[in-house]
């Protein structure tokens, strides 16, 4: 019979998301750029092209949970989407890569910095001819480690378990466990968003002006926003889980987000060892 499908991968039909979604991601990189140089109507693209974004997201993944329902994801198509995701997370661990490589360029070889008008912001050991460089930057003080950083990594632990005990649960067939996982795994996941909030309103260290805090806030910022779209990942896979998505034998979605939930576990461990406990050793503790 002509046209009959006699392979098991998945053609995808036309749509019109890829399209749309690459114009709002257009419209949006645009406005953040008018918006960052407080050019005309900036912060109105920037919002739209947002909107349109998140808009894409829902309407596109709505789009792949229906294939899944209707059976166009075969186990070779399973495979595929898993070594998509596997290599998504590789870029996002280049992507932290960048933010470490400044932090342990900054450290191993400090330098002050120079601010446009030609002011040096960032004495760092300097006593007159003789320049003692250290780090962290001479005058700064930093956050304990074995405070609110050391109970925020015991958090995302916790939540690594949770998460696990989720999709061990999922496999076995048990749905209560699943939800209860799922709900725990979230709400930790909130909770670390909050204490990480409350940490930068109390940092001893300003935002920008030196090296230490424009490293500090980028590489830890950055992880926040993960953690909060590894949150929402989940809470997406818990509605699913109440609609009775998932089974046993097809859940590459919650499997996706376990993944990330655990990339994003990893990636706490390094900056916790790194920026906080070896990147603050031997400074005033705030």
């Amino acid at each position: 019979m002509a046209g009959a499908k006699n392979h098991d991968y998945h053609i995808l039909p036309p749509d019109i998301w890829p399209l749309v979604g690459s114009f709002s991601a257009f419209a949006m990189a645009i406005g953040g750029v008018r918006w960052m140089h407080d050019m005309a109507h900036g912060g109105l693209i920037f919002a739209i092209g947002t909107v349109a974004v998140a808009l894409t997201f829902f309407s596109w993944w709505s789009n792949v949970i229906k294939e899944a329902h209707a059976g166009d994801h075969t186990p070779v198509v399973q495979l595929h989407l898993r070594y998509g995701m596997i290599l998504f997370i590789a870029s996002e661990v280049m992507f932290f890569v960048g933010w470490f490589w400044a932090w342990f360029d900054f450290s191993l070889f400090p330098q002050p910095i120079e601010m446009v008008d030609g002011v040096v912001t960032n004495y760092i050991g300097q006593d007159g001819a003789a320049a003692l460089l250290q780090w962290p930057p001479k005058g700064i003080e930093v956050l304990n480690a074995f405070e609110l950083p050391l109970l925020n990594t015991m958090i995302l632990l916790c939540s690594g378990t949770t998460v696990t005990w989720a999709h061990h649960s999922l496999i076995h067939g048990d749905r209560k466990g699943l939800k209860t996982g799922l709900w725990l795994t979230i709400l930790l996941g909130a909770l670390f968003s909050c204490i990480q909030a409350y940490e930068y309103s109390v940092a001893p260290f300003p935002f920008a002006g030196i090296n230490y805090s424009s490293a500090f806030y980028m590489a830890t910022g950055f992880h926040g926003f993960h953690v909060l779209v590894g949150t929402i990942f989940l809470i997406v896979c818990l509605v699913r889980t109440y609609k009775g998505h998932f089974t046993p034998q097809q859940h590459f979605g919650f499997e996706a987000a376990a993944w990330y939930w655990h990339f994003v576990d990893v990636v706490w461990l390094f900056l916790f060892i790194v920026v906080y406990v070896w990147g603050g050793w031997g400074a005033p503790v705030h």
